[in-house]
């Protein structure tokens, strides 16, 4: 007969990979989406929930038509689950530092136009306090550099990941809208909608970013636009429109960081895409990879604002 106390014993134990499952499950209220923030199937996401559920006891989790959702105790108990997925990775954090002796430096690689928003969120600096012998060196480029070949260590980078070699997780969305300088408007007038924008002129892309999402927006939405200006690099199309060349679509962070712009017409939804962290997977379990991972997650808010505006 088995003793009162190891039922009791039994009923306080749980995996903790198991809870880290439950609460992908609650950032992104989905199975399904949980399996690709984790890199797992989603059988993967079932099979641990059910098995943390069965250790603790209780239902944490019931399915709705649009997806999953936290139980009112799941609900209640979400607190702390969190305060113990922190002190987890701190643990870890810890015995990772003491353990590896986190030293060298993290190559990132991401699009020149966001690098002045990272520094001046403050990203880095707190990196390098919470890491004093890890170093962020930046690989900036014309093209997508080489993760694969070791050209970077990690990337942030828009768009659904088209190299099956890497593994990553979404971080911010990606959003446009259409700007056009002060000194423009006052001279021409706003666009109201795109069907005006036929009569306006426009900046557009060339050279590598001839095949840009935004290029063939562009084609499509203003069929027969009137191309004033053409630039291969967005940072090159900014200077444009702040010249008062024309009018073109840019990231919303970028565009409206800009104080001489103004966003005549709002979010372009056929432009959004996700922000993805990138990494190769045999690097991704090296110490100072990891702990940039790490970081990563928990400035996710931050870099949200960063990344998405």
């Amino acid at each position: 007969m088995r003793k009162p106390h190891a039922k009791l014993h039994n009923y306080a134990m749980f995996d903790w990979n198991d809870l880290k499952h439950l609460l992908a499950v609650a950032r992104q209220g989905s199975t399904n989406a949980a399996a690709r923030e984790l890199a797992v199937n989603q059988s993967t996401v079932h099979r641990r929930l059910a098995e943390l559920e069965r250790r603790i006891g209780l239902r944490l989790v019931h399915r709705h038509p649009t997806g999953y959702r936290l139980t009112e105790v799941g609900e209640q108990l979400l607190p702390l689950f969190v305060e113990v997925a922190g002190s987890v990775s701190k643990l870890e954090r810890g015995i990772l530092s003491l353990k590896n002796e986190l030293t060298g430096t993290v190559r990132l690689t991401c699009p020149e136009p966001v690098l002045s928003r990272i520094f001046s969120s403050g990203f880095i600096d707190r990196f390098h306090q919470r890491y004093p012998a890890l170093k962020i060196e930046f690989v900036t480029s014309d093209r997508y550099v080489d993760l694969a070949k070791g050209e970077a260590d990690v990337a942030f980078r828009s768009g659904e990941p088209n190299d099956e070699r890497l593994v990553g997780r979404k971080i911010a969305d990606s959003t446009w809208a259409v700007y056009a300088s002060r000194d423009y408007v006052a001279r021409r007038g706003q666009p109201r909608s795109l069907q005006e924008l036929s009569g306006h002129d426009l900046i557009g892309f060339d050279g590598i970013m001839e095949n840009h999402r935004a290029t063939q927006w562009l084609a499509k939405a203003v069929p027969g636009a009137r191309i004033v200006a053409r630039n291969n690099s967005v940072l090159g199309v900014v200077a444009a429109i702040k010249s008062g060349l024309g009018v073109a679509p840019l990231p919303i962070p970028i565009g409206d960081a800009e104080e001489e712009l103004l966003q005549v017409l709002p979010l372009v939804g056929e432009l959004t895409r996700a922000w993805y962290l990138l990494c190769h997977p045999d690097h991704r379990t090296a110490p100072r990879i990891s702990a940039f991972i790490d970081f990563v997650v928990e400035e996710l808010p931050l870099l949200k604002k960063v990344l998405g505006g």
